[in-house]
């Protein structure tokens, strides 16, 4: 056992175990700037959170949904044996993608999985409301707001991105097509990479849902839904939620 390792092991039974940021693929190889957002954010809000990012493995979701069950468990086995030897009780992620994975395929498929996984806008909302993070309202402008399909179908989170955009100053207009019933930015599911024509023509149907708005912005909580409709918004502005929300912190 290394020197972390066993470090790990005397925090976990001294205090309960250690919070792991978790930033997912997209977000730490591509979006560095959110990861750092994210950083930011949850030590403002006085968590006191880990990176394992250079051990850590791919958390399966594109694996998953492809069909590959053996190697999805392999990757499960991996995660859980860097998570336990770096007493992980817990993980933090701001990718959708990865947070229904965590919360509902790992446990699914591994009766060994017991780490409690949590998706940043609902750890942040809490932590607003609470009191322990400080927001200041520095938007007064018109809005509208994606909701991402592994964040809202899959896991039934709809309201607290929406707080916290109200939080900051927003006022949140919504699409024809929301919550629920919200149409898929055309990025996931392989698709972006097996039919980019496709996938680009879905983005642009939805970023004309946004424009149907008035609106000139459209917010959203995932790394891919985020690069998807930055890339075909024709002049929409698109951002992620850490980009306006780190603006407002006291």
């Amino acid at each position: 056992m290394g020197i972390l390792s066993k470090l790990a092991e005397k925090i976990t039974s001294a205090g309960g175990g250690n919070t792991l940021y978790y930033p997912g693929c997209l977000t730490k190889y591509v979006s560095l700037d959110i990861e750092k957002n994210y950083q930011e954010i949850f030590r403002k809000a006085g968590i006191d959170f880990i990176q394992v990012k250079e051990l850590e493995q791919c958390c399966g979701s594109p694996v998953y949904s492809a069909g590959y069950t053996s190697d999805f468990r392999n990757l499960i086995a991996k995660n859980l044996q860097i998570f336990k030897e770096h007493g992980v009780t817990r993980i933090i992620t701001n990718c959708p993608a990865c947070f229904k994975v965590f919360a509902k395929d790992y446990p699914e498929n591994s009766k060994e999985w017991n780490i409690r996984a949590e998706h940043a806008t609902v750890v942040i909302w809490n932590a607003i409301k609470s009191g322990k993070l400080k927001v200041k309202k520095c938007f007064s402008e018109d809005i509208t707001y994606h909701d991402p399909c592994h964040l809202g179908r899959h896991c039934g989170i709809y309201e607290e991105p929406r707080e916290i955009l109200k939080a900051l100053g927003f006022t949140v207009k919504e699409m024809r097509n929301c919550r629920e019933e919200a149409f898929c930015c055309g990025g996931g599911g392989g698709l972006k990479t097996n039919q980019p024509e496709i996938s680009n023509k879905v983005a642009e149907m939805r970023i004309k849902q946004a424009e149907e708005t008035g609106v000139k912005k459209i917010v959203t909580t995932c790394p891919l839904c985020y690069h998807q409709l930055k890339e075909n918004c024709r002049g929409m502005e698109v951002y992620e939620l850490s980009e306006v929300l780190v603006k407002c912190l006291q």
